[in-house]
């Protein structure tokens, strides 16, 4: 009996045999619809300190990615959860969105302005680490063009399928490597040496820690536990906030730091 060519075993089969080769992607793409269906993929590196790259998207709505370079990967991704899950070290696997969120996150500016436009309904990811302190993520998105979620059973296939993610993906991009060579993790000093340069307000570390938190969609007491502070206190430091920035919302707020995320994960040097 003859295999088809379309098969989950022979496509399976085809990205094994271009590892480390520039066919790789698309051949993991192929593969993985075989497997269950979906309306987009994006392939993402997040490095220590510095701005995540594209490794390939593909979609059936541009609406998707239309806003991908100029607002994503210049600096909102600081707001996403699923860059949480590189700054947590999340180990490999699979993450549905729904499952990670903060809990306002479907109410923040950061999913309203940016995250709603691009018409997804549902999206996870494989999560890998290829090499020390940087994360491979393979997002599967359900968008306008299916509108709908994945099901129960779709989620198992992911899970079931996740080693083979894991060990291809790996293996592929085991060299990639950081341009930015500064120790990782600084992102709230960072953030208060912008704001001070950029717009001359001066904000304390717990003030600016706050900050990005609200951003990324936590009420006040999901930041609390985060902080392990009390619900008040994080009101106080809130208003301590919006006051310096001379702003009375989220959206303000989000309007306000979105310039400033993109120079978050430069060397100091080149934030002016």
């Amino acid at each position: 009996m003859q295999v088809s060519v379309y098969s989950e075993e022979t496509l399976l089969a085809t990205a094994i045999n271009n590892l480390n080769s520039n066919l790789f992607p698309e051949n993991l793409n192929a593969w993985l619809k075989s497997c269950l269906p979906y309306d987009n993929i994006t392939i993402l590196a997040y490095f220590p300190n510095q701005s995540p790259i594209s490794v390939m998207f593909e979609n059936s709505r541009p609406t998707v990615h239309q806003n991908f370079n100029e607002i994503y990967l210049a600096g909102a991704y600081l707001l996403d959860p699923f860059h949480d899950l590189h700054l947590k070290n999340a180990a490999p696997g699979v993450y549905r969105l729904g499952d990670i969120a903060p809990d306002n996150f479907h109410r923040n500016p950061y999913f309203l302005e940016y995250y709603g436009s691009t018409t997804m309904v549902d999206e996870f990811a494989f999560v890998s680490h290829p090499s020390p302190g940087i994360s491979l993520h393979v997002c599967l998105g359900r968008d306008a063009n299916s509108n709908r979620r994945f099901s129960s059973r779709e989620i198992a296939i992911a899970h079931r399928i996740a080693p083979i993610v894991d060990s291809l993906t790996t293996r592929h991009w085991k060299n990639l490597t950081a341009e930015n060579n500064e120790a990782g993790g600084e992102y709230i000093t960072a953030l208060v040496y912008s704001l001070n340069q950029s717009l001359g307000i001066q904000l304390t570390p717990r003030q600016a820690e706050v900050a990005l938190l609200v951003l990324q969609g936590h009420s006040s007491v999901s930041i609390g536990l985060k902080l392990g502070i009390s619900y008040q206190t994080v009101k106080v430091f809130r208003k301590q906030l919006y006051r310096k920035c001379a702003i009375s919302s989220q959206a303000e707020l989000f309007k306000l730091m979105l310039p400033i995320l993109g120079s978050l994960s430069k060397p100091r040097a080149e934030r002016h």
